[in-house]
This record gives structure tokens, sequence and C-alpha cells, in this order.
């Protein structure tokens, strides 16, 4: 199995019996329908779609909240129509995940790109500013790329090798060891490679 979707429940922590302490997240995966199946033949490359989050009121094209697309080796095993669970996480020591960042809105260069401050007193007025911008009269203008203020979060984040600490298929829940991207309630893509 290529991978999951799931929503985050919150963080918690495992006391293990020598007394350690493992900080966790919960991440909710009830069973994904597989919504399409793509073939070789059809698509060019094997893959399944899983749908998740059922809508209440379903409409003719649109019946999940949440429908994301994973490749496959192979087009065989999958059948429109099927459930993916976390029974086929069992034998995973770790995973992909994939998630959108909190937003943090419009913010400053210190809080965005860890910017030193400036002297706070005598008479200095250089706190929390970004400091000097430009070079000379040579280019006349701010490089690209320049570290600014501005929007900072709600990007996809991925981390790799994230260890999985507890899994529970019965109750649907996987805890994965350390923070994961993304507000409570949020989508989060559980990828096996």
């Amino acid at each position: 199995m290529s991978g999951i979707l799931g929503k985050k429940v919150g963080m918690t922590r495992l006391i293990q019996d020598d007394g350690r302490v493992i900080p966790v997240t919960v991440v909710e995966c009830p069973p994904n329908e597989i919504t399409q199946v793509k073939t070789v033949d059809k698509d060019g490359y094997p893959a399944i779609v899983l749908g998740f989050s059922e809508l209440k009121k379903p409409t003719k094209t649109k019946k999940f909240r949440y429908v994301r697309e994973f490749r496959t080796l192979n087009d065989t095993e999958y059948k429109k129509g099927d459930k993916v669970t976390l029974e086929n996480f069992l034998e995973l020591a770790t995973v992909k995940i994939t998630a959108i960042s909190k937003g943090k809105g419009f913010q400053g260069v210190i809080k965005r790109h860890n910017f030193s401050r400036g002297p706070e007193s005598h008479g200095s007025h250089h706190h929390r500013e970004p400091g000097s911008v430009g070079a000379c009269a040579k280019p006349g203008r701010v490089a690209k790329g320049k570290k600014m203020p501005g929007h900072m979060g709600t990007d996809q984040v991925t981390v790799r090798k994230v260890k999985i600490a507890h899994l529970d298929p019965s109750k649907n829940l996987i805890a994965l060891k350390g923070a994961v991207p993304g507000p409570n309630g949020g989508l989060i893509i559980i990828r096996t490679k």
C-alpha cells in the first residue's frame, strides 16, 4: 500500500516501561475508499485515488471532501470501492508525512527568517527592522530573493522518515513520533515511501 489520508487529532505522550517519555502526534485514519484506479493502458501509469471525509450532502460529482492520488507498483490488486485501512501499515517502521503548515499571517524578519535584533537602548532606532536591503547605484534595485517581511505559513510541508510509535487499527489511530505539520483537524497525507 502506498498511502492513506487522515485527520490530525493532536499531541500527547507515551510513557515507556523504563520511564522514558515519547512525544507523539495522534492521527485518525478512518478507512479510505478507492474512488478511481488508474492503469498503465489508460492513464500511462498505475495509481489509485483515495477519498476521505465523506460529505453529508454529496453531489453527483463530489462525494468526499478530500481526494488524493497515490502511485502504486501495479494496478491489478485494487478495485474501485475497496477500503484502505491502517492494517496495511503494521509492518512499517517509518512513513512520510505531508500536510499544510499553520498560517502565521504577515510576519517580520525576526520571526520569519530568524534575524537578530538591533540594540534596544541609547537612542537606537534599529530594534526589529531588517536593516540595509539594497546594494549601491550599480544595480539600483533590491535583489530578487532577498529575505524580507511577508506572508508566513500555509505551505505544503513534507517530513520524511517519521517513526511510528503506536498503531491501533481497531480505533483507526496512528501515533507518530514528534510533531507533525498542520493544525488540529487538518488533513494529513501518510505515504509509505
